[in-house]
This record gives C-alpha cells, structure tokens and sequence, in this order.
C-alpha cells in the first residue's frame, strides 16, 4: 500500500495558513487533513464548507476530510461540493452507516469510516468491504496535541490482518499522537495513511513535514 503524510490543519496558523500549504506541498506531503468538529460528538468546534471551499484553491493535494459531526449524512453533499476528496464519517456517529458509506459514494468522493479508541473493529466488518479506507483514531478525538493511546495499534494491526484476509485493498489511516518517535510503531502495525498535526505546523513547517515523510 502507498504509503502518504495527512497534515492536519487544525494544527496550522489560520493567519498564514495558505503559505502553510505552500510548505506542506514543498516538502512532499499528499494528502491534506481537514478536521471538522461540531461541539457535539466532540468537545471542539472547529472549521466547516467554507474553509474547505477556500483551501481547495490552494491546493491541489488530496482533501481529507474527517466529520467528526453528528448525523454526518446532512452534510456529505455540502462537502463533496467544497472539495472533499475523501469524506470519512465516525460509526458512532452515524444511525446508518451502511446508507451514508452509499451516500458519500453517490458523490464520487471516497468513503472513510472513523473508529474511536474504545470501539471495536468488529463494529465495521459487516461494511468493510463498501470503504476506501478506515480511519483508527489512535486518541479519544476532539483535542490536538494528545499522546498517543498504544492498544490503538492493535486495532490497526487487527484490521490490516483482515483485510489482507479477506482481500481487501483499503488504506488505513492513523490519528494522534503521531510524532517522528511513533510513525514506525504505526507503519509497522499497518498504517498507511499517517496524520499529523502539531508534529507538523509547530516550528519549522517543511523541515518537520520532510523529516515525517523519511520515515516512511
């Protein structure tokens, strides 16, 4: 599986945030990871469609956008439209995963399922086979800056085990905590798709996204 850099920008300065983009790309980062959070589902609030809409000018990396929102369904279209390129809705969040997975689909956006620390991947398995990727959320998710939980990584070597398995080509993404001392325990367990925030936009914003990407 390709493995890429997310930086999360909930992490970045929103006063030079296009020039933070600029760094990310320079130094090689694919993917750009756009947290959005309701005050609901989790404790923060933080950016929705129109900072999305604004960011796809600047970038032409892929938008990976994580809903961290109730009832996410209300909105797949809304963000497919701002730029999403993948939409990846929390299980716990949704009544209906199955129909939202669908609905994100019918976008022509790539679906993601997200996955607390505490819930089980067994909780997914029924749907697996319908997602681009799963997202294990290696902290409890609302706040950046946490360490990183360790059984989380079980769960990324559990599902990775399945999926090869069962023949499944998903990408599996990693979130929290992920810092130059922890990308190789969450490589080695079966991420490929690794996100970071304040590991990327607190100092030198190329040199730390640079030095990520060599360790993978």
């Amino acid at each position: 599986m390709k493995k890429c850099l997310a930086p999360s920008i909930l992490s970045a300065d929103f006063g030079i945030l296009k020039e933070q983009l600029a760094q990310v790309d320079a130094a090689g980062a694919q993917y750009v990871h756009f947290d959005v959070m309701d005050g609901v589902f989790v404790p923060s609030i933080s950016f929705g469609m129109p900072v999305l809409k604004s960011i796809r000018k600047y970038t032409d990396k892929v938008l990976d956008v994580h809903l961290m929102i109730v009832d996410p369904e209300r909105y797949i279209k809304e963000f497919a439209e701002a730029g999403a390129d993948i939409i990846t809705v929390h299980a716990e969040a949704c009544k209906h995963l199955d129909a939202t997975i669908d609905a994100i689909k019918a976008t022509g956006a790539k679906a993601g399922v997200a996955l607390n620390p505490a819930t089980p991947v067994e909780q997914i398995l029924p749907i697996l086979h319908k997602v681009d990727m799963v997202l294990i959320m290696t902290v409890n998710p609302g706040f950046g800056g946490q360490k990183l939980i360790p059984y989380t990584l079980d769960k990324v070597k559990e599902l990775r085990d399945i999926a090869n398995e069962k023949g499944l080509e998903i990408d599996i993404e990693v979130d929290g905590g992920i810092k130059v001392d922890t990308i190789d325990l969450a490589l080695e367990a079966g991420a490929n798709i690794i996100v970071a925030g304040s590991a990327v936009f607190v100092g030198d914003v190329k040199a730390n996204a640079t030095a990520l990407l060599e360790k993978m």
